[in-house]
């Protein structure tokens, strides 16, 4: 990515999504980055994949095997049990890393259940994609909180990793004077509750995730990596604005140990999983 490219940011995006960037300086640090993604860390999201993963589950996992991707975060079963996934995961040599498991469930009788098909796939983390809408006040943020802690304590009981929470914009927003990501941040136990990172939704939001990683440390373990386009849509990663090479310089701070593709809305799934596994498995940072 060039330098004009994120400089489009400051006037067309503004603020929001300003923090998520570098400059120029940053960008001619090129020729010293020599970190890289680790292969076994460079995974999709299958959400990403939901259209054809609707008619052909494991010839979806294939091909993305093919191109060279490692892990997946699991989003959507589309009709097949945790058990049958495993297997097809086995068959192309991919390994779940984690699923998608609504809050109900979460804070519900389902929560044993969706814990042991954690197991069954092979993954680590269980997380909560969204809150629902009426939740975002401080008083649903903390009570959320309360609700992640007696999760992830039933997480770490069953031997998996600590429950996650997966952000949108919405949830960086300042309400009644507080910032209701940071509740999260404050108000969950380390031990028992960490954050997959959506950087795309934390620049949209006005939070920067490099600043994340550095004040809550280990708090990060998976990323989504989504990238954004000029008019603040979904691109594919490496062909918008947010500067992940900045981003990514604080990453071993945070604990990221996954970097999951997501795209919400890919014209092509497929050719979106090949241009983001190429940029970021070319990446130095």
């Amino acid at each position: 990515m060039n330098g004009t490219r994120r400089a489009f940011l400051g006037t067309a995006l503004g603020a929001a999504a300003a923090t998520a960037l570098g400059t120029p300086a940053q960008a001619a640090e090129t020729g010293r980055c020599r970190r890289r993604i680790p292969p076994s860390g460079l995974g999709m999201h299958l959400y990403t994949m939901r259209t054809p993963l609707a008619t052909d589950f494991k010839g979806t996992l294939a091909r993305l095997a093919d191109i060279g991707y490692a892990t997946v975060g699991v989003s959507g079963r589309h009709g097949n049990s945790a058990a049958a996934i495993r297997t097809m995961l086995d068959e192309t040599r991919l390994k779940a890393v984690l699923e998608h498991v609504g809050y109900d469930i979460v804070r519900g009788s389902g929560l044993p259940q969706a814990l042991e098909d954690i197991h069954t796939l092979g993954a680590r983390w269980i997380v909560v994609p969204s809150l629902p809408g009426a939740m975002h006040t401080p008083a649903g943020f903390r009570e959320a909180a309360r609700e992640f802690n007696r999760a992830g304590l039933a997480a770490r009981e069953a031997g998996l990793g600590p429950l996650l929470f997966h952000n949108h914009g919405l949830d960086h927003q300042v309400v009644e004077g507080e910032n209701l990501y940071d509740i999260l941040l404050k108000e969950t136990d380390p031990h028992l509750v960490g954050f997959e990172l959506d950087v795309y939704w934390a620049a949209k939001g006005g939070a920067d995730p490099r600043s994340l990683f550095v004040r809550h440390r280990r708090r990060f373990p998976a990323l989504h990596v989504k990238d954004m386009a000029p008019n603040g849509d979904f691109a594919d990663v490496g062909s918008g604005v947010l500067d992940f090479r900045s981003m990514f310089g604080t990453a071993d701070s945070g604990g990221v140990r996954q970097w999951l593709v997501e795209h919400d809305s890919p014209a092509d799934p497929f050719a979106t999983a090949l241009n983001s596994y190429r940029y970021l498995s070319r990446l130095r940072y």
